[in-house]
Formats: structure tokens, sequence, C-alpha cells
């Protein structure tokens, strides 16, 4: 495995994952939400964040997190492998919101500086429909655009950890 695409609800734990599997498998991590979001939470122009997204994509070797629908076509046929972080939305949103509160949060390395912690009301329904809306878009691009890639469905942190002791080490 040279490129593994970590995706999942916010508050799933990617980043978490996204940083161990580098680390387990010696591979260069990329946040998507680092390439995405500008100071203030600006969204990158569409089209910048896409030709970025594609150069990264092309890269020989790496684990990526992120959701970012709009670019899994350009991901997925790249990607050896597909992890689904996939907790109970109710548990997500209670990450995101103790994550918040946490102070330690405002430093977090999956988001770029200028960025803080935040938790309004798009956010939370983000969080509560991801399985309704987010979670079918995924699966509808896999079998768009990489119908044979392997799919790993995580929905327990006992899941996540037995999974990444599964990984051989680097």
């Amino acid at each position: 495995m040279r490129r593994i695409l970590i995706v999942g609800n916010s508050g799933a734990g990617k980043s978490t994952l996204a940083r161990s599997v580098a680390r387990r498998l010696d591979l260069p991590l990329i946040h998507l939400d680092r390439h995405y979001w500008r100071p203030g939470w600006t969204a990158a122009h569409p089209a910048d964040f896409r030709a970025e997204v594609a150069a990264l994509a092309a890269r020989e070797r790496w684990v990526m997190d992120g959701n970012y629908a709009g670019t899994l076509d350009l991901r997925l046929p790249r990607a050896d492998l597909l992890v689904l972080v996939d907790p109970p939305w109710p548990l997500c949103l209670a990450r995101v919101v103790r994550r918040r509160a946490d102070p330690r949060a405002a430093g977090r390395p999956d988001l770029p500086d200028g960025c803080p912690e935040r938790l309004d009301l798009d956010f939370i329904r983000y969080v509560s429909q991801y399985p309704r809306r987010s979670r079918p878009r995924v699966l509808a691009a896999v079998s768009a655009h990489a119908p044979a890639l392997p799919v790993v469905r995580l929905r327990s942190r006992r899941q996540v950890g037995r999974w990444l002791e599964s990984l051989p080490v680097a």
C-alpha cells in the first residue's frame, strides 16, 4: 500500500488515524483541510483546489485524509485503499463538541493557521447528516471512479485499533 485515502465524518478520527497510518507505514501525510482552507476559514477557489489535489494525488506515496467529494474522482483512482472511518454520528458530534471546548485543539496539525476550531449550526447539521448525505456520495464515487478499490469500513475505536495493528511496520 503506497496511497491510502481516509474519509469519514467530522469527529470520526480521520486525522488521528491518518497520522498513525503514515507513521506506521512511513508514508507522507496529507491533510486536505490544510490545502482547502485559508485563514479565517476562507475556502480555496474550487479550480485551484482541484488542481492542487490532482498534484497531491499524483504523488507516488501518501496517506491522505479529507472528504471533499468534489475531488474524489481525482483521488480514488490513485488510491490503493480507501478507509472509511464511520462511527455513529452522535459519537462524532460529541467528539466535535469536546474538541471545541478543549483549548489544546487550537493548534491542530490538520488545520491551517488562522482556522481555530469552530462549532456552528451548519457544522452540527453536517455531522448529523453525514450518514444520509455524505457517506452515500463517497460510496457512489467509489463505484463510479474506482470500483475495484478495496474499502475498509471502521465503525468503532476497537476496529480502528485492530486494523491499525494489522498493518505492517515500515
